[in-house]
């Protein structure tokens, strides 16, 4: 099932997609969500961010080869970090960039992310995806230099816009070997599958949960494969104009474009 949020008369519902018709549902999609009569047709609504997140939990360095363009070693454990609320941002709504006094050094980042359907506390690997309401895609977008001015992560993954999220939540879905694929302006930039992920979905969950309540709603950001634009040799960071897809098997495309507001 693809649940999606949108935008109609300009309020915000929750909905289930299918195919190109959307029905609305009623309640909390988390507990008791409920369908209605009310439908519209795709082209009529306006897609937003899948979920409201209460956190945006994120792990870095989860692919061997991304460690390897990081000169890096393999973590004894997953590495987290989190972006700020501002950076949610929409399925196809266009990203600003900042300023280039501020930075020129902004970095794409595909990867698969985890939508947490109910409280998770102390919860077992092997029990951990009785936990997830379903998937989406996610662009950890990433600004390198404050990354690495900073010593870590947040300021520089938390720049407004720097999360988009979606097309929309796939509910039905086995995590264990996905595809996940990045493309800048057509072009394929990452290319992996969740089945090289170091630390797999069921272990992170559970790791996370271990020392904090992944609320319901939570998104956790499962790591970005090889690919990334500060590992190319030129390096190629996001410019007006272009545009980077996230394609995660079994789920669908993410899109969006990036611009410098002023610029023509």
């Amino acid at each position: 099932m693809k649940i999606i949020r949108f935008r109609h008369g300009g309020q915000s519902h929750y909905g289930v997609l299918e195919g190109e018709r959307v029905t609305a549902l009623a309640g909390d999609i988390f507990v008791e969500k409920r369908v209605t009569a009310t439908r519209y047709n795709l082209a009529e609504v306006t897609l937003l961010a899948p979920v409201q997140p209460p956190s945006i939990l994120c792990i870095g360095k989860n692919y061997k080869a991304h460690i390897e363009e990081f000169k890096s070693q393999v973590p004894p454990s997953p590495i987290l970090f989190i972006k700020a609320a501002n950076s949610l941002h929409d399925p196809g709504a266009p990203v600003p960039l900042p300023a280039p006094e501020l930075t020129t050094q902004i970095d794409y980042e595909a990867e698969l992310a985890i939508v947490i359907g109910r409280t998770a506390k102390n919860v077992s690997a092997e029990k951990a995806l009785d936990y997830v309401f379903g998937y989406t895609c996610a662009n950890d977008v990433t600004a390198r230099d404050w990354q690495a001015q900073d010593g870590q992560w947040a300021r520089g993954k938390s720049l407004d816009g720097f999360c988009p999220i979606g097309p929309w939540i796939e509910t039905e879905l086995n995590p264990a070997d996905l595809r996940v694929e990045g493309r800048l302006n057509g072009v394929v930039m990452q290319s992996s599958r969740t089945s090289m992920l170091i630390f797999p979905v069921p272990y992170l969950i559970s790791y996370l949960s271990r020392g904090m309540t992944l609320l319901p709603g939570t998104v956790l950001l499962t790591g970005t494969p090889s690919g990334c634009g500060f590992a190319r040799t030129p390096p190629v960071f996001l410019r007006h104009g272009d545009v980077y897809e996230v394609d995660v098997e079994g789920i669908g495309a993410l899109q969006n474009s990036f611009y410098l507001p002023g610029k023509a």
